[in-house]
């Protein structure tokens, strides 16, 4: 009986030095300084045009999402990372939520419905022009939401008294009775801190989701592809940026730059002649403004190529919309 409780012993010790040891692990691995770190996504939706690319912008720190002053810029999901020692933010930014005409739009709003589904707090963004009732479809479930909901009633700079901003929040109250409210003017940086604050209070505890030195989960050529479509929405009219994909074909990045071939879709050769402009004069202009922002971005010298394709209907086309990636 002896040497059977002895073993019995050895393996009681054997035991207790291994799990002295996965405590030592769990120890390492989560620092007393991190037991308290929070973490989560914050999905941004709302209808086009109201300002979500610019409080995204403001909230990140960084220009991940493209500006212009047309509706319908943003066409994918893009996410910006805030991090500090304490808390990482995963931001989205989605499409305007709108009736889709073509393939193209129901991706956009499948992004936008997406948002609903797996946020830890919402950011429902408005303007102080805005019809209350425009999508209320889309509206009414954010209200049924569990989680945080923050609306963000943007663009109060445009308002001449306090009177007609308490209106506008009077009636935003009805629609959205559980949600905070947040005016502010993310163009001017007003109140934008205050809405960060509440963010990182309501964020839950978790281990960081990404690097601690990531910015966004999408890849440099993405963001090239993004700034050269922004320069073509604010250089065309009418439908034509509308109906413009861009593709990057090369990106060769040495230490000090980076050589970039992208080739730029229309659906009609009318298009195409549009784009380039007489003696090629608009396509040098987009290339150039584009060049510049690219150059800002990755701090390098850009060598940047552009050519132009039709792709006939190419919104329509599901084969087209997956190789474009709006579809998986």
């Amino acid at each position: 009986m002896t040497d059977k409780n002895e073993k019995i012993s050895e393996e009681i010790e054997r035991q207790d030095a291994e799990n002295a040891i996965a405590a030592l692990t769990d120890q390492a691995a989560c620092p007393p300084d991190k037991k308290n770190h929070k973490a989560g996504f914050v999905n941004i939706v709302g209808n086009p045009n109201v300002g979500k690319s610019t409080l995204m912008n403001d909230l990140v720190g960084e220009r991940v999402s493209i500006i212009t002053s047309k509706a319908q810029t943003t066409r994918h999901r893009i996410t910006g990372i805030v991090n500090t020692p304490d808390y990482q933010i995963v931001f989205s930014d989605t499409p305007g939520v709108l009736k889709p005409n073509y393939k193209l739009q129901e991706s956009m709003l499948s992004y936008a419905q997406g948002a609903l589904t797996d946020a830890d707090i919402l950011l429902y963004v408005t303007d102080v022009v805005e019809d209350l009732t425009k999508n209320a479809d889309f509206l009414s479930r954010v209200a049924k939401e569990q989680i945080p909901v923050l609306l963000v009633i943007n663009k109060i700079d445009l308002l001449k008294t306090n009177s007609d901003l308490e209106a506008i929040v009077s009636r935003w109250k009805e629609m959205l009775p559980n949600a905070e409210v947040f005016p502010l003017s993310a163009k001017e940086h007003f109140n934008v801190p205050n809405l960060m604050a509440r963010i990182v209070e309501l964020l839950p505890p978790s281990p960081p989701y990404f690097g601690k030195d990531a910015l966004t989960d999408k890849p440099a050529r993405f963001f090239v592809t993004e700034i050269i479509r922004e320069k073509i929405l604010t250089s065309y009219d009418k439908e034509v940026p509308y109906s413009v994909e861009v593709i990057v074909e090369k990106f060769d990045e040495s230490e000090n730059s980076i050589h970039i071939m992208a080739t730029i879709f229309v659906e009609r050769d009318s298009q195409k002649g549009i784009i380039i402009g007489k003696g090629g004069s608009m396509l040098k202009k987009v290339g150039t403004e584009a060049r510049k922002d690219i150059e800002k971005f990755f701090d390098k010298r850009v060598y940047l190529e552009l050519f132009v394709k039709v792709e006939p209907n190419w919104r329509n086309r599901e084969n087209k919309l997956k190789a474009f990636g709006y579809i998986e």
